[in-house]
């Protein structure tokens, strides 16, 4: 086994980020299909760690600088969050989480229908379905834990932590193909005239940020390490409590605070092209060092009936983008972009959400509603609502009794 230590494991990742910008330049179906970079790169360097595997050559990375940098990115997204454009995007928020509500519901249906017809456990079912697909690696470890010391479902944190990962992979490479197929039906915003072209912005086409000075970057890094404290700190006065929240919404939730509470008092203005390029960069490196560090060969491993339970969620989970986001969403060019994020969240994190709806705006043109609604649905809004559905769901009949 060969141990990569820190340093090791960032230039590992940095050279990922290169080797998917190379494959993205130079194979017309990863571009044309709206493939990430981190997804691009990330996935031929965990295939390449499976061929090692047959050769009894393993090779494991210093994941530690992993959490700071979701939580770097999660901070961003706070800092970028101004109440004014909050309030511009209100109804539009308030529609997405509903389509967004009606997807956990479908999950959970389908997973334990599947589980019970295919004779499993209907947890099982339950853990393949918004928990660890909408919920991600950290909802699904922590259900995954009471499942087995509640319920007595034997290798629960094994099937979550599996599961979260297929979602992952699944949805980074789904949302741009959705995307373009979308796409297609509706007139690109850089093919219309613009009397007043905007220039774009924050996270929506992070190649076309401005440069930046050291001394307004240490400022934003200042915001950013403050909000991870104060996120930290108010996670862990939280914990145990009715109000517990994940710690990656606690840094969110400091970054909003922190950036209007400074512009309310007059005090400092959010500098958002600093704040736009440590998140894409937090967000780049996070995804690189996910997707090397995948073990595919937990993936390999799952059963068969747990493998079709997971393969028609990915299935459903385009069809939901296709038919139900993209039209209540307004079905232009932003329920295109929106329906991609949908797709990376859906079944894998926010982080998956935000690159896939990049890799759409670098090619397509930019969607400052997408940008405004998705980090803050998918960030904040998905995990309350999920545990709601959740509880509902194990407030059934046939798991009470177990």
């Amino acid at each position: 086994m060969i141990q990569l230590d820190f340093y090791g494991t960032l230039v590992a990742a940095s050279l990922v980020l290169l080797l998917g910008r190379g494959l993205i330049a130079r194979v017309g179906f990863l571009r044309n299909y709206n493939i990430p970079e981190p997804v691009a790169g990330g996935l031929v360097v965990a295939l390449g760690l499976l061929i090692l595997r047959t050769f009894d050559i393993e090779i494991r990375f210093d994941t530690s600088l992993q959490a700071p940098l979701m939580l770097a990115f999660f901070a961003t997204i706070g800092l970028s969050a101004d109440f004014a454009n909050l309030k511009k995007g209100g109804r539009v928020v308030g529609i997405f989480l509903l389509a967004v509500t009606g997807l956990l519901v479908v999950q959970n249906a389908l997973g334990i229908g599947l589980a019970k017809a295919l004779g499993l456990d209907p947890l099982m079912g339950l853990l393949t379905g918004s928990i660890t697909l909408a919920g991600g690696h950290g909802t699904g470890a922590a259900w995954g834990t009471v499942f087995s010391e509640k319920y007595g479902l034997a290798s629960a944190s094994e099937l979550a932590i599996a599961s979260a990962t297929f979602g992952l992979v699944l949805g980074g490479l789904i949302g741009g193909p959705v995307a373009r197929l979308l796409i297609k039906r509706v007139e690109v915003p850089g093919c219309q005239f613009q009397e007043t072209p905007r220039m774009p912005k924050g996270f929506e086409q992070p190649n076309k940020e401005r440069s930046i000075t050291p001394f307004s970057f240490i400022e934003t890094l200042a915001l950013i390490a403050v909000s991870l404290l104060a996120g930290n700190l108010l996670n862990g006065f939280l914990h145990g409590t009715a109000f517990e929240l994940p710690t990656f919404v606690c840094v969110l939730f400091v970054g909003v605070m922190l950036r209007n509470g400074l512009s309310a008092l007059g005090l400092y203005q959010v500098f958002e092209r600093e704040v736009s390029v440590l998140g894409n960069v937090s967000l780049s490196l996070f995804l690189a060092i996910a997707l090397m560090s995948l073990k595919l060969w937990d993936l390999a491993a799952l059963a068969l009936p747990i493998f079709i339970i997971l393969a028609a969620q990915t299935l459903v989970m385009a069809l939901f983008a296709i038919f139900v986001t993209f039209r209540v969403m307004g079905s232009n060019y932003d329920a295109a972009v929106l329906a991609a994020g949908h797709c990376g969240f859906g079944l894998g994190a926010t982080p998956t959400a935000i690159a896939n709806m990049q890799a759409v705006t670098q090619r397509f043109g930019p969607s400052q509603i997408a940008f405004l609604v998705v980090p803050m649905v998918g960030a904040f809004f998905i995990d309350i609502i999920n545990v709601i559905v959740i509880k509902l769901y194990l407030a059934l009949p046939f798991f009470v009794a177990v």
